[in-house]
Parts: C-alpha cells; sequence; structure tokens
C-alpha cells in the first residue's frame, strides 16, 4: 500500500524532524519533483492558477478551474500529493463536496481555510475571514464526511493578518477541537510568533516560509526545533521558472543569445517526460497496427 501523506506527517511529528514538502505548479514540476527524491508534494491555488491561467491568487477562478490543474498535474506524479482546497469554495456543504471531489481523484490531503471568498494568498494584504464559528463549522464537517479516514485535513487560519495572533491561535484550538489532523497559522511576522505558534499545539503544525512575505526565513532545522512538523515550500519552483523563463526571453531579445546552453539538456529533458518508456509502447505495438 503506497505512503500516505498522513504517515508521513505522523513519522515528522513524532521524529520532531520536519518535512519539506515542495510545492508543484504543473505537472512537470511534479515529474522532476518525484524524479529528485522528494516524498510528497504539494499543489497550491497561487501557483496553480499562476502557470495555467495566468492571474493572481485573489478569487478569480473557482473549484473546477483549479481542481482541473490538480488533476493534470496529479497524472504526471505518483507521490502523495497535499492539495489547497481554498476555503471548500461555500459553505459546509461546498466544503464537503470538494473534500469529497479531491478524495475521488486521490488526494492525500486537503487544506481549508478561514477566509472569505473572494481568498487570497495568505501573505498579501487585504484578507478578510469568516466569523470563527463558521469556519469552525466548515472543519467538522470536512473531517466528520471525509470519505476516507487515512485523507489528513489542514486547518488554516489567516486571522493574524485581520485581527491578531491571539485570534488565530484560538481558531487553531477550536480547529483541533473539531477534528483537524494538523494546524497551520498563516503569516506568523516574527521569530517570537513562530515560537508561540510551534509550542502551543500537539498535532502537526505546517509552516510556509515564503521569500518576500512576512514570515522569517529560517533554515529547516530550526523550524523543526521551534515544533514544525513539515515546511511546505509551494512557491519556491514557480518563482525560480519564472525568473528563468524571463533571463532566457531577455537574452533572446537582445540578440545575445549567452543564455541558450543553460537550460535542461534535451536528452535529461526527454527522461524526465517519460521518452524512454512511451518509446517502448511504439516500438512494440506500431508495427501490429500497420499489419
Amino acid at each position: 500500500m503506497p505512503t500516505s501523506f498522513r504517515q508521513l506527517m505522523n513519522k515528522a511529528h513524532k521524529d520532531k524532524k520536519i518535512l519539506v514538502v515542495p510545492g508543484a505548479h504543473d505537472a512537470l514540476s511534479a515529474r522532476i519533483i518525484q524524479k529528485v527524491g522528494f516524498e510528497s508534494y504539494f499543489i497550491g491555488g497561487f501557483p496553480a492558477v499562476g502557470a495555467r491561467y495566468g492571474v493572481p491568487d485573489i478569487g478569480l477562478k473557482g473549484f473546477g478551474e483549479i481542481s482541473a490543474c490538480v488533476r493534470d498535474i496529479m497524472a504526471a506524479c505518483d507521490l502523495p500529493v497535499f492539495v489547497d482546497g481554498d476555503d471548500g469554495y461555500g459553505d459546509v456543504k461546498n466544503v464537503v463536496h470538494t473534500v469529497h471531489s479531491y478524495e475521488r481523484m486521490g488526494v492525500s490531503a486537503i487544506l481549508l481555510e478561514d477566509q472569505q471568498w473572494p481568498k487570497r494568498c495568505g501573505h498579501m494584504i487585504g484578507k478578510k475571514v469568516v466569523p470563527r464559528e463558521l469556519a469552525v463549522a466548515k472543519i467538522k464537517a470536512a473531517c466528520a464526511e471525509r470519505l476516507n479516514p487515512e485523507t489528513w485535513i489542514l486547518a488554516r487560519t489567516d486571522a493574524r493578518a485581520v485581527y491578531d495572533l491571539d485570534e488565530a491561535l484560538r481558531r487553531a484550538e477550536a480547529f483541533v477541537k473539531a477534528g483537524a489532523d494538523g494546524v497551520f497559522v498563516e503569516a506568523p511576522r516574527s521569530v517570537k510568533e513562530l515560537e508561540i505558534v510551534g509550542r502551543s499545539f500537539d498535532v502537526p503544525q505546517i509552516c510556509n516560509p515564503l521569500m518576500g512575505g512576512h514570515t522569517p526565513i529560517l533554515s529547516m532545522e530550526e523550524l523543526g526545533q521551534l515544533g514544525f512538523s513539515a515546511a511546505v515550500l509551494g512557491l519556491d519552483t514557480l518563482m525560480h521558472a519564472a525568473k528563468a523563463i524571463e533571463t532566457v526571453l531577455i537574452d533572446m531579445k537582445t540578440g545575445a543569445f549567452k543564455r541558450r546552453n543553460d537550460g535542461m539538456e534535451f536528452e535529461d529533458y526527454k527522461k524526465v517526460v517519460g521518452f524512454d518508456a512511451w518509446e517502448g509502447v511504439d516500438n512494440r505495438f506500431a508495427d501490429q497496427a500497420k499489419a
């Protein structure tokens, strides 16, 4: 039986050793994540809508469009996947529908947040959160109605930016009581706040150190020592890919063509996308089709 995200998180929490979870913004990045040897990966709304539709993560795309991204990415990677479920795209019944839909696709873990739609990336200004009672009800519904007890539900709160850290901690505590398997207090503003969050709960917690975001950037070892079980690096591959594309295009535009050899070798790329396997299919059956 394949390893689930729940098993990975439970082990990281028990061993007090942080799990590094890279983000995939498309199918190619997911294949490379698996090729390099990671144990799992994350699909966030920010990178998915940015890479596929070229729009910011401010609620412009809904469940149908984002789940289409998730389906395509998952088809290219066999690792247990942790997916951003946003706010569940509505009330308690919509949350359950979102969880069921992702479970049927084979998603191993789902994040649900307490933002008010249209939501925003956690490190953007202008966020709003729903009342605490509604947020708790949505988490309770998701946990009680999941189809597979192995599905890992992470409850995220963005209340730190809207109210204060105390309200964020109160919400996270209520989410744990509602059945959440892990909690995520989004965007603590200092190392002191990270310390407070890390020692506040006895369930797995994640942190998302974002370059240019609100949370201080610490090493993986430091985050683990503070009590976090996983670092979800959802945007790193997207930001590096975007920078690399811009760099080579600027080089083309200037006519210098100095960066043409900086990319992946053609033969290496063929291996990443599984060319040899498909070539094998062609070689074994193409002649029969011609007969």
